[in-house]
């Protein structure tokens, strides 16, 4: 589906969806696979909210082909979760710092993989907080719009082709909305895409001025 002219998410696999582009046709691709952590069937927060609805599909992590795809059709990765995976040494990880409450269960932090030949970088994004100043968390493992326009702002270019093979809750949509980018994405779930793109077009709608490609190289000031 094209929810904008620079937007494209569809429902399917995602070696189906790589499979249809040719070598390195993708700048960078920022993926959000399963750890293989048992996430769908995890309590969040203070363990009052259960997200197991039958799904399981955090009980396995990609395998080799699906590595191999993505390195394929792009030259550059972000990957979290990075440290769940048989990756190439990098020196370029980057962590995510959640500043989350001592007494909540999430981990303090996440770590991502990327291709890039740079030294550590660490986002500092609020995450126990975040649900109330974006909308209702709809994924188990919903990372929040400010994260990925960090990575945007740090690691993309203006003009870069963007790729996300779990698509998730749709936060990478919005941000590559906001500052402009090209996206294809899919996602396999069926319920959590029908929830991502609702949630995509609702933002569209609403924030149709919110920023313009212009305004993408201003707002990196307020992240560095």
């Amino acid at each position: 589906m094209k929810i904008t002219e620079k937007i494209t998410v569809t429902n399917e696999d995602n070696m189906e969806l790589m499979a249809r582009y040719p070598d390195g046709y993708f700048d960078l691709a920022i993926v959000d696979p399963p750890y293989g952590i048992g996430a769908s069937e995890m309590q969040m927060g203070l363990g009052k909210k259960k997200w197991n609805k039958g799904k399981k599909w955090d009980s396995l992590t990609p395998d080799n082909n699906y590595f191999k795809e993505l390195f394929r059709v792009s030259n550059n990765q972000i990957i979290w979760g990075g440290n769940h995976f048989a990756l190439p040494i990098s020196r370029g990880w980057i962590f995510w710092d959640k500043d989350v409450q001592p007494t909540l269960s999430f981990s303090s932090g996440e770590l991502a993989w990327s291709s890039f030949d740079l030294v550590l970088k660490k986002a500092f994004i609020e995450y126990s907080g975040f649900r109330g100043k974006e909308d209702e968390k709809i994924h188990p493992t919903q990372k929040p719009i400010a994260l990925y326009k960090w990575l945007l702002d740090k690691y993309a270019k203006q003009g870069d082709k963007i790729l996300d093979t779990h698509l998730g809750s749709g936060s990478i949509a919005i941000a590559c909305h906001d500052y402009g980018f090209e996206l294809t994405a899919c996602e396999l779930d069926t319920d959590y895409y029908n929830a991502s793109i609702e949630r995509i077009k609702r933002h569209v709608a609403f924030n149709q001025s919110l920023f313009s490609a212009e305004e993408f190289t201003q707002q990196k000031t307020l992240f560095q």
